[in-house]
């Protein structure tokens, strides 16, 4: 039992999908938390080409 937990615990494989989701997580917090920021720099964004393409 004791050599399961050894090398439980120093198996690194599967390592690269936690830090990856750690990597999502952080981008998503950014995300939530400059939500009007990037909603105002998208429209903002949308209404110049609106303009520029004559109001399709």
């Amino acid at each position: 039992m004791r050599e399961f937990f050894v090398e439980f615990w120093e198996d690194e494989e599967g390592l690269e999908v936690v830090e990856v989701l750690l990597i999502l997580a952080v981008l998503v917090g950014i995300a939530i938390m400059f939500k009007g920021q990037i909603t105002d720099w998208a429209t903002t964004l949308f209404d110049t080409i609106e303009s520029k393409l004559g109001g399709f």
